[in-house]
C-alpha cells in the first residue's frame, strides 16, 4: 500500500524550541524544569500594570501541563515601541541585558520576581525600584507578536510560573461556594 503524501502545509509546533527552553530556565532561576500554577503559595500582593494606560491582554497565561510541555508562561500586553516599562511590585532588579536574542529584566520581589521582555532596560542589576518605576522601554524587535509590539510579562514563585494578572486584578475569576 502507497503511503500518503505530508500535506504542503503544516501547523507550528508548539514545543519549546531549544532557545525558549533555556530562556524559561534562566528566567526561573533553576537548572531543573519549571512549572507552572495560576496563584503563589501566599497572600497576592497589589502591584501596579507594567504598561501605561492599560494595556489589552493579547495572550493569556496559559500554564502548561509538564514542565517542558506548550503553554504560555506569563501574558502578553498591546504596547508600542520605546513605550515605558514599570515594574509591577517594588524590588530589587537582578537581571537587565540581552538574554537569547532579547532584552530583558527581571526584579527580585523576595518569594517571587517578575519578568520583562523584550525591553531595553533603563535599570541595572542591584537597582533599587518602586512599585510603577520605570525599568526601560518595549522594544519593536524580537517579540512573538510581530509585526505588533507587545512585553511579555511575567511572573515566578521560586521555578513555578505564576498569572501575573493577579497583581492587577485581572486574573481568572474564581467563585466561592455560598457557603464560603
Amino acid at each position: 500500500m502507497p503511503r500518503r503524501a505530508r500535506p504542503a502545509t503544516r501547523r507550528p509546533s508548539r514545543r519549546l524550541g531549544a532557545g525558549a527552553a533555556l530562556l524559561a530556565g534562566v528566567l526561573a532561576g533553576v537548572p531543573g524544569a519549571p512549572s507552572a500554577r495560576s496563584a503563589p503559595s501566599g497572600e497576592v500582593p497589589v502591584g501596579v500594570w507594567p504598561l501605561d494606560p492599560v494595556p489589552a491582554v493579547v495572550a493569556r497565561f496559559d500554564p502548561p501541563t509538564t514542565p517542558y510541555g506548550a503553554g504560555h508562561r506569563g501574558v502578553d500586553l498591546a504596547g508600542r515601541p520605546g513605550q515605558p516599562v514599570r515594574t509591577a511590585l517594588a524590588g530589587r532588579v537582578s537581571h537587565a541585558s540581552v538574554l537569547a536574542g532579547r532584552g530583558v529584566v527581571v526584579v527580585d520581589h523576595g518569594a517571587t520576581r517578575t519578568t520583562y521582555e523584550p525591553v531595553a532596560a533603563a535599570v541595572t542589576r542591584g537597582d533599587a525600584v518602586a512599585a510603577g518605576d520605570r525599568i526601560g522601554y518595549l522594544e519593536a524587535a524580537p517579540s512573538h507578536c510581530a509585526p505588533a509590539a507587545c512585553l511579555h510579562w511575567g511572573w515566578i514563585e521560586g521555578e513555578t510560573y505564576l498569572d501575573p494578572l493577579l497583581l492587577v486584578g485581572a486574573g481568572p475569576v474564581r467563585l466561592l461556594p455560598p457557603t464560603g
